[in-house]
C-alpha cells in the first residue's frame, strides 16, 4: 500500500487515494500518530484541503451527535458529501487489478 506522505500532501486530489489509503490517513491523524506536533498539524490542514468538505476537521475533532466518528464513519460522511455536491471520489482501487 502506498502511504500517503503527510507532510506533502499540497497540490494532492482526494482522487489520488483509495478509499483505504484515505482511511488509514484519518486513523493517523485521529491516533496524533506523528513524529512531529508540525507534521500531526499538517496532515489535519491536508484533510480539510482534500476533503473540501464544510466542516473541515472538526468531522475528526467535533462530530455532530449520534455521527460515526470512527475513521470508516468520517470517510464515509466525506464520500457521501462529496458525491452529492459534484466532487470526484476517491480512485478506485480495481483499476489496479491489471496490472499485476
Amino acid at each position: 500500500m502506498r502511504h500517503i506522505k503527510e507532510n506533502k500532501m499540497a497540490g494532492n486530489k482526494i482522487s489520488d487515494f483509495t478509499e483505504e489509503e484515505f482511511t488509514a490517513f484519518v486513523s493517523k491523524i485521529i491516533a496524533a500518530d506523528f513524529p512531529t506536533d508540525k507534521e500531526n498539524d499538517d496532515a489535519i490542514y491536508s484533510f480539510a484541503q482534500l476533503t473540501e468538505h464544510p466542516a473541515g476537521w472538526n468531522l475528526i475533532f467535533k462530530p455532530k451527535v449520534g455521527e460515526d466518528s470512527s475513521a470508516k464513519g468520517i470517510v464515509k460522511t466525506v464520500k457521501e458529501w462529496r458525491a452529492a455536491n459534484g466532487k470526484p471520489g476517491f480512485k478506485n482501487r480495481d483499476w489496479m487489478c491489471g496490472f499485476r
